[in-house]
This record gives C-alpha cells, sequence and structure tokens, in this order.
C-alpha cells in the first residue's frame, strides 16, 4: 500500500523547541480540507506527516511523555509537488540535495517512512486561551557524527489512505482527526464505489528518497 504525495487534549505537553533528531513513522490522508489564510478560502488536498523525536531538552531533560515514550509531533502539507510546494521542499531540504527533473515528476510518500531527520521546533502562543502550538518549521538531514548513534524507533510504522483504509487504525484515531477525516469528500465518496478517486497516484515512484 503506498500513499502518494496537535492538541488532544488539556493536559497535552508540547514537544520542546529546538533542533531534534526524529523518525518518521506515521503518514494520514486527510482528504480534501478547507483551507483559510488572509480571508481567502480554499480547499485543497492534504495529508499529514507525524514524527517521534528522542534526544534531551535544553536543560538535559529526556524528550518523553508522562509514560515514558518519545514525545511526537505532526506537519500537515498541502499534496502538491510543484517547485514552490512546501511538501516538496520540506522533502527536498530533509534528503539534502535537489530532486532531479526526472524525480520530480512523481514520488512515492512511502519512501519517508522509517526516515530519521532532524527537526527544528518553534513553539507558537495559541489565539486563545493559554498555552503554545508546536511547528516543525524545518527538516534536514541527519549529520554523519550522529548516524553512528541512531537509536531504535518506537512507533509502528503505518500509512492510512482514504481511498484503501484501515479501519482498525482508523478506530484508534483520537475523535479531533476522525472527524477531519469524516468531512472530507473523498472519504464521503466511500459510499459510492463507482466515483473515480482523487488519490495519490500522481505521486508514485520507486526513486530511493
Amino acid at each position: 500500500m503506498s500513499l502518494y504525495a496537535e492538541d488532544t487534549g488539556t493536559s497535552f505537553k508540547p514537544i520542546p523547541p529546538g533542533l531534534h533528531l526524529a523518525r518518521c513513522y506515521r503518514i494520514i490522508d486527510l482528504g480534501t480540507q478547507k483551507s483559510e489564510y488572509e480571508g481567502s478560502i480554499k480547499f485543497l488536498r492534504k495529508v499529514q506527516f507525524t514524527w517521534e523525536a528522542h534526544g534531551d531538552d535544553e536543560e538535559g531533560n529526556p524528550i518523553v511523555t508522562d509514560k515514558g515514550e518519545p514525545m511526537v509531533i505532526s506537519k500537515d502539507y498541502t499534496l502538491s509537488w510543484g517547485d514552490k510546494a512546501t511538501l516538496r521542499i520540506d522533502l527536498q531540504s530533509w534528503r539534502g540535495k535537489p530532486f532531479s527533473e526526472e524525480e520530480t515528476r512523481r514520488f512515492d510518500l512511502k519512501t519517508v517512512l522509517d526516515k530519521w531527520c532532524m527537526v527544528n521546533v518553534q513553539h507558537k502562543p495559541k489565539k486563545k486561551g493559554n498555552g503554545v502550538y508546536a511547528n516543525v518549521t524545518d527538516i534536514t538531514p541527519v549529520p554523519t557524527v550522529i548516524k553512528s548513534a541512531i537509536p531504535k524507533g518506537h512507533n509502528k510504522c503505518e500509512m492510512f489512505i482514504i481511498s484503501e483504509p484501515d479501519m482498525e487504525m482508523f478506530d484508534k484515531f483520537p475523535d479531533w482527526l476522525k472527524k477531519k477525516i469524516g468531512e472530507s469528500p473523498e472519504w464521503k465518496a466511500r459510499q459510492n464505489p463507482d466515483k473515480p478517486s482523487s488519490g495519490f497516484d500522481d505521486m508514485e515512484s520507486d526513486l530511493p528518497f
């Protein structure tokens, strides 16, 4: 199966700001979502990447949850592969070199599952109430000096695609995520199997990441 290219409660603790060693373990097809920016409303196909972070914060404390598990952070992308698309820019920065003309035609997003990188996290105050949002602002390759000390990944690698939904995986999503996916036209169209799918086939590739 391929996918072609977060506060969950009041006790949520955002990942600390800074540069962290991270592993991509989950990619989710969000379907077409309503996006509003500076008064302009658009409906764009979205995909979500989630990383688990490893290492310590600036005070030397392990980046883990209260359960002792790696903290995680997600970033939503518009499923676009144009020159200025954030998805393509981040993936290009992640691998440390530009895509060739041939590589820019199609790219299989599952290629980045279980891959390590460095994510730069910045905090931004919430518009309402207290607290902050943790945002991934940059993604870069893992430095050579760190590669020899890469830890073992914690979370199972998984991918959710609306056209081929893993319902066992879906049932484990938090309610807000189920609702977000459920409101997409692609999810609603599952009731009509004869309707053409607007999946991620245009981004398929067997090229190495």
